[in-house]
């Protein structure tokens, strides 16, 4: 069977699961495309994350904040009364590693639904704190929420607009669509829309070291970090970096709830973009990792 039979026959294997463009890229390159439905505009739910992850990654080498800084300080405006000890202890990188301290997330899909506060900065600094930030492993999108909160308020500028001069145009990035929150601040936990074709150069941009057409975009130290992070999730799941996962062949991979990936394999210089809205709990990655990656 060749590669490209291969790669059709993974196609008839996931499009039973609502995968509605494949995009895969090797050593810098679109080697396969497919489309199940015209091009345009996808929901990708929490790569949001990493793109805010990569956010995080401008703003401290610009000298907005730091991963090390307490995070209270920035949100002051929005403290009523005094702060728990846990609290205090929370600094910028709790929230780029789901250790924030909490017992159970927040700010997700079907909470956010049936929400009736509409701070949720406020929401999420009200929130009991029962553990020590830094020590346990909690999905959650509070975290992410309150990193792209931070860029926004140290910038002065929207997410979209931070990102746009320094990602989004290099990159080719024209249209897209990020949901915001009650107040009109981005929501940077999730619910970014763009092309499955603009999220693989996004993982080539990390895949090649934060290097985009021989421009380094994004500092090589924050790479590096990033890729060399791990945090056990001890839930049986993948392990996390800074919001990114970690998947296996040394891969970085932004994840979206529903079948939305984009995964970075070094070791045989791949980015691996799927888009789709599967309702099942199918780990779509398998299809690519038992049927196609071998042969590449």
């Amino acid at each position: 069977m060749t590669l490209n039979e291969r790669f059709d026959f993974f196609c008839r294997a996931v499009a039973d699961f609502g995968v509605e463009h494949v995009v895969i890229r090797q050593y810098n390159k679109e080697v396969f495309r497919h489309d199940f439905e015209p091009a345009g505009l996808c929901e990708q739910y929490s790569i949001a994350k990493s793109i805010t992850g990569t956010a995080v990654g401008f703003a401290i080498a610009e000298g907005l904040f730091t991963l090390d800084d307490p995070v209270l300080p920035y949100f002051e405006d929005k403290i009523k009364g005094s702060m728990s000890d846990n609290w205090q202890r929370l600094i910028v990188k709790h929230l780029l590693t789901m250790q924030m301290g909490f017992d159970r997330p927040y700010l997700m899909a079907n909470q956010r639904r049936e929400m009736k506060e509409t701070d949720w900065e406020e929401f999420v600094l009200t929130r009991e704190m029962t553990d020590r930030p830094g020590r346990y492993f909690k999905y959650s999108n509070a975290g992410p929420y309150l990193a792209g909160r931070l860029i926004e308020r140290t910038s002065g500028m929207t997410l979209i607009d931070y990102l746009r001069p320094r990602l989004f145009d290099p990159l080719g990035i024209k249209d897209l669509s990020w949901g915001q929150d009650p107040e009109g601040n981005i929501f940077a936990a999730s619910d970014i829309l763009l092309t499955t074709e603009d999220v693989s150069r996004f993982g080539q941009l990390w895949l090649d070291r934060g290097k985009w057409e021989g421009a380094q975009l994004l500092p090589k130290d924050w790479v590096k970090k990033t890729w060399d992070q791990v945090i056990s999730t001890n839930e049986g799941e993948s392990d996390y970096s800074l919001l990114f996962w970690r998947g296996r062949n040394d891969s970085l991979c932004a994840v979206g709830r529903h079948g939305q990936y984009c995964v970075m394999i070094p070791e045989k210089c791949i980015v691996f973009a799927m888009n789709g809205f599967d309702g099942t709990n199918e780990n779509l990655m398998e299809y690519f990792w038992t049927y196609l990656y071998p042969y590449m």
